[in-house]
């Protein structure tokens, strides 16, 4: 199971988001295509601009919390990170700015970095990714849209089906198997940094903090039922005579047309009307 798309339009142009995964594509053309088929050559790049915990927790090589942010292992890593990028990426950089949200994702990455030195200090493999700064994102998307919808794909053997989800359901369970994973994998034997995806999550909900509460806190919630503050979107399939593939088109959402628009005028602010619904259960009406 995994996201293909949010029903969360932004208002404004995603520079920022558009810049990162251009960076990460261009930096990963630059080494891979010629390096990924020797795995020595590969290694020792990866030496040179991963991040090794402990060359960095002795002192050593301390750019490499950066540089290993935009350094992926192969074709699936580089899609599956872009992909989650291009879903919630976008949302947050509206609500931060374009340079807000800059800072946003390298202080995640940053937070990720030093929650996976602090699981397993003395390790020697390089780690490299995106996914503990996109954590960070993801962590600030669900405490901002809690029951954002989300369309996932469900693949069981030659079956695909696509479900919609709230946010807090498919962000929740991905938080959730990162610590399960952490706690029963040993964090020396390689593989997936989960305690960096785990630490830049948290890292971003803390980050989102006062953001969410000049928004009004809980209030925000309750003002929004936990949705984003404007109409969502709907994806209609559309078959032409001319061409045997089906397109997809967005529109704007109408089931929601009684909710908040997003001026923020009308969000209660902290310390205004308390009650109501939260946004995990349900909402207004038992949306």
């Amino acid at each position: 199971m995994f996201p293909i798309r949010d029903h969360n339009p932004s208002d404004r142009t995603p520079f920022v988001t558009y810049a990162l995964i251009a960076i990460n594509v261009l930096v990963f053309l630059s080494y891979y295509p010629s390096l990924g088929g020797n795995e020595r050559l590969l290694m020792g790049f990866y030496d040179e601009w991963a991040l090794i915990p402990r060359e960095v927790l002795s002192g050593g090589a301390p750019e490499t919390i950066v540089t290993s942010m935009f350094l992926h292992g192969g074709w699936m890593h580089l899609i599956g990170n872009m992909l989650f990028l291009w879903i919630f990426g976008d949302n947050l950089e509206d609500l931060l700015g374009h340079v807000g949200f800059a800072v946003f994702y390298l202080a995640a990455g940053v937070a990720a970095a030093v929650g996976q030195m602090a699981a397993d200090p003395g390790s020697t493999i390089p780690m490299v990714g995106a996914s503990g700064a996109i954590a960070g994102v993801m962590g600030g998307y669900l405490l901002m849209f809690p029951k954002a919808r989300i369309d996932v794909l469900v693949i069981i053997v030659f079956i695909f089906r696509v479900f919609t989800v709230p946010a807090w359901l498919m962000l929740g369970l991905w938080f959730g198997l990162q610590l399960f994973n952490g706690v029963a994998m040993d964090a020396a034997g390689g593989g997936v940094a989960y305690w960096a995806h785990a630490g830049g999550f948290i890292a971003g909900v803390l980050f989102m903090l006062p953001t969410f509460l000049r928004r009004g806190g809980p209030a925000y919630w309750v003002a929004t039922h936990g949705k984003p503050p404007h109409h969502e979107v709907e994806y209609v399939v559309q078959r032409s005579r001319r061409s045997p593939i089906p397109t997809v088109r967005q529109v704007r959402s109408v089931r929601d047309s009684d909710r908040p628009l997003s001026d923020l005028s009308r969000v209660p602010h902290a310390g205004g009307r308390r009650g109501g619904p939260s946004p995990w259960s349900g909402g207004r009406n038992g949306k």
